[in-house]
């Protein structure tokens, strides 16, 4: 068994005192979807959280949104948790130079500036769930609520209703 190194997210909660298990993975380059991840870990994909990077209007500011692997993020209610008139995501190329994550890697502790993060709701349905460890091939086993307050991170609903609604 390999030693797995740890990454900047993974000593940032060691310092906090918050207990985690790091859970590596095979990563597909051609799929890095939450999907692929919650399959590679033997895990429900919902409680396999993917860290999206949204810009926001009026005013003008960046924040996280941390939701189910198997949901889409729902533009308006993420402005709505943020308190700004209109957000989109982030252009992939701005992920990097923003954030210093890549595509498949990124969490919502340890960027270069930290941004106000908002975590879908059913994070706390569960003991624990999982969230990247700032690098493709790992992720973080960890009780959401100690996470989401390390995070400075609030919960709402941001993400597309999927049952009847309209297309």
């Amino acid at each position: 068994m390999e030693k797995i190194s740890k990454t900047n997210a993974a000593r940032l909660l060691d310092r906090a005192g918050i207990a985690y298990e790091l859970a590596p993975y095979e990563v597909d380059e051609s799929d890095l979807s939450a999907t692929h991840v919650a399959a590679q870990l033997g895990e429900d994909v919902t409680r396999v959280f993917k860290t999206l990077v949204l810009k926001g209007e009026r005013p003008a500011c960046h924040f996280v949104c941390v939701v189910p692997g198997d949901a889409e993020v729902d533009l308006k209610k993420a402005a709505r948790a943020a308190g700004v008139k209109k957000a989109e995501l982030i252009p992939m190329k701005e992920l990097l130079p923003l954030t210093g994550y890549i595509r498949g890697g990124c969490t919502a502790i340890g960027m270069k500036k930290p941004f106000p993060a908002y975590f879908h709701t059913t994070a706390l349905d569960a003991p624990f769930f999982y969230v990247s460890a700032g690098q493709r091939g790992l992720q973080i086993k960890v009780n959401p609520q100690e996470f989401i307050a390390y995070a400075k991170g609030s919960t709402a609903d941001l993400i597309t209703d999927t049952e009847g609604g309209e297309e």
